[in-house]
Formats: structure tokens, sequence, C-alpha cells
């Protein structure tokens, strides 16, 4: 499978999942424990990131509605249809986050929940070292995936075959830190997805800041 058959393969998975993907993982406790703490060490009025913005909720609603100016990004044109419905507050680009040009140094934090899953491990690490860039120094990266040592892994994702390639825990530690991040914060907890046929996985966050220098 080629890099630009993967990107279309995750455009056609979370349209056709929509508002279903939003209330399969909308009671995840862990996800608005990360938001409150991003949200505690942001100033007033920042420029937020949102990378694989999804439905809108819970990410760019709860920062746009403490008052910061949220973009959202999604490769789903489903996904910020809804999104732009259900978060007025905030703005939305459909656009694949490797294509997007980045200012550097041009937003307060990023915020990437569980949007690397579908990107081979080189376009991952690819895309962290951008999104880096784009923060100020010191400034707020989060990062949340599902820290399993998978490459092109073939399954069911609510009822949507997808392929899944990701980085162990600590690997993926060492990603961000080869990147340029400083990780201040590391949670990992089990969740299951409200959805028929759902088992625990692993979710890992990491919060970090942009490496001085």
């Amino acid at each position: 499978m080629t890099d630009r058959d993967a990107r279309s393969q995750a455009a056609a998975v979370f349209d056709a999942l929509g508002i279903r993907y939003e209330q399969a993982f909308a009671r995840s406790a862990a996800h608005r424990a990360s938001l409150d703490r991003l949200s505690a060490h942001l100033g007033p009025h920042s420029r937020v990131l949102d990378v694989g913005s999804g439905t809108g909720r819970p990410t760019a609603a709860t920062l746009a509605a403490a008052g910061h100016e949220v973009l959202g990004v999604d490769v789903s044109p489903v996904m910020v249809e809804l999104a732009a419905r259900q978060v007025p507050q905030a703005s939305f680009r459909c656009a694949d986050i490797r294509d997007l040009p980045l200012d550097e140094g041009s937003f307060d934090a990023v915020c990437v929940y569980f949007a690397l899953l579908q990107m081979s491990r080189r376009d991952q690490q690819a895309v962290v070292r951008r999104l880096v860039r784009a923060v100020r120094p010191s400034g707020i990266v989060v990062l949340a995936t599902v820290p399993l040592d998978v490459d092109r892994a073939e399954g069911v994702f609510l009822g949507q075959p997808v392929r899944v390639t990701s980085f162990a825990e600590e690997d993926f530690v060492r990603m961000a830190t080869a990147a340029g991040l400083t990780v201040v914060s590391r949670q990992s907890h089990l969740f299951t997805p409200a959805a028929p046929g759902a088992t625990p996985e692993p979710h890992l966050f990491l919060h970090c800041r942009r490496t001085a220098g």
C-alpha cells in the first residue's frame, strides 16, 4: 500500500464512522483529564492546533469554550463538516497534516489525540518534528496514542477495516524526545470504547514542552 493509498483509507474510515467515533470515545476520563491539564497551562486566548480534530468534541469544543483560538485539521471531510457544525467557535480545515504549511512558532500549543495511528512510523516521526517547530519556544505539545509495537497491522476499528502502525511505549517516548520535546507528564490508561464487541485498549498521554534551543 502506498502512502497515498493509506491517506485515502484513513479519510474513508472516518468518513464512514462519522458521529459514531465520538460516541465510542466521548466518555474517556483520561482524555478529558488531559484536556484539563492542557487548559491549566495555557495562557488566555492561546492559539492551539488540534491535529486529527474529528467531530470537534471533546478537544476543540473544550478549548474553544475556554476562550482559546482553535484550528482543527482533519483528513476526513465528514468529520470536518460535523466539527464545524458542533463547534462553531473554532475553525476547521480538511487537510492532511503532512501537507499543511505550518509557520515556525505560530502556535502556543499543539495537540494530537490518536491521529498518528494510520501513518507510517517514518511519517509519524516527521509529523511530530514539524509540529514541534510549529509551537513557540517552550510551547506545549500533547501526544496521545495506542502504545503497541505494530507496523501496518490489519484490524477492525468500530466495524471498519484499518491498518494500524504504532510504537511501543518507550519507543514512542524516545521518538517525542528525539523530535525536540521534553516530556513533562506521562499517563497510561486502559479504555474500552462504548461500542459492541469493543475490548480494552491501552492509551498513552504525553504532555510535553518544546525543548529550548
